[in-house]
């Protein structure tokens, strides 16, 4: 699975291109796992704008949960694999 973050100081926003190309606000809150989101940001490898530089991150499939980590708007991700906690 790829989860797209944020890893610099400031905070994640949709990038304006995926915003006109999908008929977006940029103001939507969608998952940082929506298909449209990863493929933008897969083709393009990393996208900083603004205050963001967002990244793709990949955990393994057989994760069976995940959570989100921000401080001061950079981000990490906590998730469990079999039954062990891993973070990236």
């Amino acid at each position: 699975m790829v989860i797209i973050l944020n890893k610099c100081y400031g905070g994640f926003h949709i990038p304006e291109a995926l915003c006109e190309a999908e008929g977006l606000s940029c103001c939507d809150n969608i998952e940082r796992t929506d298909a449209r989101l990863v493929d933008f940001i897969l083709e393009r490898g990393v996208v900083e704008e603004g205050l963001s530089k967002l990244v793709p991150v990949a955990i393994p499939d057989e994760a069976t949960d995940w959570e989100l980590n921000e401080y001061d708007g950079f981000e990490s991700v906590t998730y469990v694999v079999g039954g062990k906690l891993y973070h990236a």
